[in-house]
């Protein structure tokens, strides 16, 4: 098996394993307690704290140990706003953050406050200027990732703060993803963190803020982690956390070259092994071992387990893979391609005769995804249409039959009640019996529609009209022109 997702959690580091096993006698103990047992516990976790700080770069008393990533972001946008309430009750986020930060905007709306959300590139880059534009008189926080987790972007994280310094508003930093390969660049204010995106244990998050910032704590706090983090320590994880960090640390300037090889490999190759694949995210202000790529006409969830059984471990960010049936937050905002997503990231170590055996693998999976779903092998050749039609997506795939009279002079393909990719499939189906000139419209209550159609007809070289109301779901107009 190869192991593809670290993004997700990467593998326990073996210095981490290592930290873990011996803390375990060691650090079981009280460190609030004054005896042998609790002292021992408290040099532990007080050297974990020094060589975290040193590898963050910050005061060991700036930091402190949370459950998880997730809590530290929760905690770090609560404490912030509350303490600067004075200044007004402004945030903002970018639309790519991690969900931990949108779920605490969106609770902070529910609270009374207000939201601006930036909106990004194609690349998943949010720009310092949409940031500058958002600052107000009554901002009492931004936030941005410093790495986006879906994608790999980078964020401009220096002049995002610079901006945000001269306007006397704190930066919160996610650096979950970014941490193993180094330290946060700029003047942030507040940093997080979670062990397991760099090998150390789950459970053990990161929370730093920074001397002078405005910060109080919410909910019941007792005496530990300053007040910031309420509850026993989990000293032998916190050391492990620790230990990873540091050594991840110190291989990381060279398995970031090797990786970033890996993945360029990836994203040039792909395209060529694979018809109609779009690979999103920055080419090159990206972290070294994530790589991005949507797959045309392909059913997401059934990709991933079709790959899983070819021995690949890969994550994705179709609404084909989604309970809710949602594509991803973050290729909706970056505008990309959804369906067929697949986020390859590699973790430490992983081999180029991996690498090499799943582009081997890839192209035979998507086309007997594609097959299955009766997909169109290629763009439709023009062919002059007897008359306009309605194409109703309901029946059999790949037997899609006119079943009554157009709207106007449009095509009308009924795609209701289909899910991802099926309306991109049923409009690539009769496309070629539309006239140049000639217009498609597409009916659809798919919300990942409202991505895909757009996606396709830039791929196509095609006109997206745009959507339109409709009786039920929506209507996405596609014009001809070639």
């Amino acid at each position: 098996m190869s192991y593809f997702d670290a993004a997700s959690a990467a593998p326990l580091h073996p210095v981490a394993r290592q930290a873990l096993a011996a803390s375990l006698d060691e650090g079981w103990a009280d460190p609030a307690r004054l005896y042998r047992e609790g002292r021992r516990a408290r040099l532990l976790l007080d050297a974990a704290r020094e060589a975290a700080a040193d590898a963050v770069g910050c005061r060991p008393d700036e930091l402190t140990f949370t459950p998880s990533g997730t809590r530290a972001v929760h905690a770090g946008i609560a404490g912030v706003l509350t303490g600067r309430r004075r200044v007004g009750n402004h945030l903002i986020v970018s639309e790519v953050e991690h969900s931990s930060v949108l779920h605490s905007a969106e609770a902070h709306e529910a609270a009374g406050g207000s939201v601006t959300r930036v909106p990004v590139l194609r690349t998943g880059e949010a720009t310092a200027g949409s940031y500058g534009e958002a600052l107000r008189p009554d901002t009492a926080l931004a936030c941005l990732q410093s790495a986006n987790h879906e994608v790999g972007t980078e964020q401009p994280v220096s002049a995002v703060a610079e901006l945000c310094r001269e306007a006397g508003v704190p930066l919160l930093v996610d650096g979950a993803q970014s941490l193993g390969w180094g330290r946060v660049p700029g003047g942030w204010s507040v940093l997080t963190g979670s062990a397991h995106k760099w090998g150390g244990p789950s459970g053990v998050g990161l929370l730093v803020v920074r001397k002078g910032v405005r910060f109080a704590a919410q909910g019941p706090v007792d005496e530990r982690e300053s007040g910031r983090a309420a509850g026993f320590e989990n000293i032998p994880a916190i050391v492990a956390a620790a230990a990873s960090l540091r050594a991840v640390r110190a291989e990381a300037e060279q398995e970031a070259v090797r990786l970033r090889e890996l993945t360029e490999r990836i994203r040039t190759r792909v395209p060529s092994l694979v018809p109609d694949v779009e690979v999103v995210g920055d080419p090159v202000r990206r972290l070294p071992g994530i790589v991005t790529f949507s797959c045309l006409y392909v059913d997401g969830e059934t990709l991933l387990h079709a790959l899983d059984r070819e021995g690949f471990s890969v994550s994705s960010g179709s609404s084909c893979t989604s309970s809710t049936l949602t594509p991803s937050h973050v290729l909706r905002a970056m505008g990309v391609l959804s369906e067929g997503n697949v986020r390859v990231s590699l973790p430490y170590g992983a081999s180029a005769e991996d690498v090499e055996r799943f582009l081997s693998v890839l192209p035979g999976t998507v086309a007997a995804v594609r097959e299955k779903l009766g997909a169109p092998a290629a763009p439709a050749a023009s062919v002059a249409p007897a008359a306009p039609a309605v194409v109703d997506a309901a029946a059999p795939q790949g037997d899609a039959r006119v079943v009554g009279t157009p709207q106007g002079d449009a095509l009308v393909v009924d795609a209701l009640g289909k899910r991802c990719p099926i309306p991109v499939i049923e409009l690539a189906k009769v496309f070629g019996d539309v006239p140049v000139g000639g217009t498609v419209r597409v009916l659809s209550d798919d919300e990942a529609a409202r991505l895909d159609i757009p996606a396709w007809c830039e791929m196509r070289g095609q006109e997206y009209v745009g959507e339109e109301p409709a009786d039920h779901g929506s209507a996405y107009v596609v014009r001809r022109v070639s």
